[in-house]
């Protein structure tokens, strides 16, 4: 039996979109800029700022990388022709590759002046390279209590810029999507948030911003990325005058199901938003939700919960 295709259907066949979105070689310093634009009469401006320092001096680091890429082509490739994650941050966290650029970055911050940023970066410096993959071995698996909430900010950046280093650095490559919806498809940690594009050949889709390398990818509109639901999903925002109803930068998607929400930029309303500077600043919402019984399972690396 025959199946007659409407001309959307025709041409949705015919092109479908891109899977991958691949951050900016200017990732950080676009990070810095919309963090000090929303660091102005926010109650987090210091905190704000301080990412925004961080951002910069990871901008620094991609442009002079403190170690080179750690994976063989043969191994890339081979990780690419089974659907594995190249840059699996489970295995490389552990193997050290990232460390160079984590005492790179602390060298930015030896002329701290005294105080708890001064702290964070003695206590760091004086850590050997056992305590630091431990911190980071529980940082990318979620368990926050066990790190230093002041150490945070530092030893996320530093694999962050890593990372994002080595993603950057990947011949033209052919990622597959993951395990799961919110797993990113080239290091395999979990999504940070939702963009909404509003250009080209990606306006109108959503992706997926890992916390980690920032690699994009795309899931489809309207589907929890935790449970695969579309039942009940409902999108909340911060009540904020500057914005009609509906056309919030930032909304929370919201499942009844599983109840868990990602958060959520859409370019179309503030071209300038970002994952994680848009992140930070929403915190409140954050609050409101976990109030209503909703869990948040996507990890900001540069904050622990609570510490703050």
């Amino acid at each position: 039996m025959s199946t007659i295709l409407e001309p959307g259907q025709i041409e949705a066949a015919a092109t479908a979109p891109p899977f991958l979105h691949l951050p900016s070689a200017e990732l950080f310093q676009l990070r810095a800029e919309r963090l000090e634009h929303l660091a102005e009469g926010h109650a987090l401006g210091d905190y704000l700022r301080l990412v925004a320092r961080l951002c910069r001096v990871q901008q620094q680091l991609l442009a002079q990388p403190p170690s080179p890429m750690p994976l063989a082509e043969e191994h890339r490739r081979l990780c690419l022709s089974h659907g594995l994650p190249p840059l699996a941050a489970d295995s490389l966290v552990r193997e050290g590759p990232w460390l160079p650029w984590l005492e790179a970055l602390l060298e930015h911050f030896q002329d701290a002046p005294g105080g708890p940023l001064a702290d964070a970066v003695r206590s760091l410096g004086k850590s050997d390279q056992a305590q630091r993959k431990g911190w980071a071995i529980a940082l990318l698996g979620g368990q926050y209590d066990a790190v230093p909430a002041a150490l945070v900010p530092f030893i996320g950046a530093a694999l962050q810029a890593a990372w994002s280093h080595w993603l950057l650095s990947l011949p033209e490559p052919d990622l597959k999507p993951g395990s799961s919806l919110s797993q990113c498809p080239a290091c395999g940690s979990p999504a940070m948030a939702g963009v909404v594009r509003n250009r080209g050949k990606h306006n109108g889709l959503r992706y997926l911003a890992c916390s980690l390398c920032a690699c994009e990818w795309h899931v489809v509109r309207v589907k929890c990325v935790y449970c695969d639901s579309s039942k009940g999903l409902r999108y909340t925002s911060l009540e904020d005058d500057r914005h009609a109803p509906g056309k919030a930068p930032l909304r929370a998607e919201c499942c009844p199901g599983c109840n868990s929400y990602l958060k959520q930029c859409y370019l179309e309303n503030d071209s300038a938003a970002e994952p994680l500077a848009d992140d930070l600043v929403s915190l409140a919402l954050d609050m409101r939700l976990d109030e209503e019984g909703f869990q948040r399972l996507a990890p900001n690396l540069l904050l622990a919960p609570g510490g703050g």
